[in-house]
């Protein structure tokens, strides 16, 4: 599992514009949330609606600090939908929801602030 990166370290190196273009963030409304205990560390899996294109996709998310599974239901999240999937012990991730560090480093989510369509591309 990746550690959060540390808000103290210095900006990382310069990227292309075209390097950027290759990350593929989405929005998705969360249709399903429940405790994942096989985890090592705290976590929920999600299902995440994706609209028509790309349908219902999962994720294994360590948001459990600041989020309860019901309340996730019907929340819009972003989350990277081109990085292979990952196998979480018994449960396949297909999606990396995103987030940014709290002063503890706990996960708050990344969330647009009004109602988008599901599936709209991050640009």
């Amino acid at each position: 599992m990746h550690l959060p990166p540390d808000p103290a370290a210095p900006r990382a190196a310069e990227v292309a514009f075209d390097d950027w273009l290759k990350l593929d963030i989405r929005v998705g409304t969360v249709v399903s949330a429940a405790p994942f205990p096989q985890a090592r560390k705290a976590a929920y899996k999600l299902e995440i609606d994706f609209g028509p294109v790309l349908g219902v996709l999962k994720s294994s998310a360590q948001i459990t600090v600041h989020y309860r599974a019901e309340e996730l239901v019907g929340t819009q999240v972003a989350a990277i939908v081109n990085f292979p999937p990952r196998q979480i012990g018994p449960f396949l991730s297909q999606v990396l929801v995103l987030g940014f560090p709290d002063e503890a480093g706990n996960v708050v989510l990344v969330r647009p602030t009004r109602p988008v369509p599901d599936g709209g591309r991050l640009f």
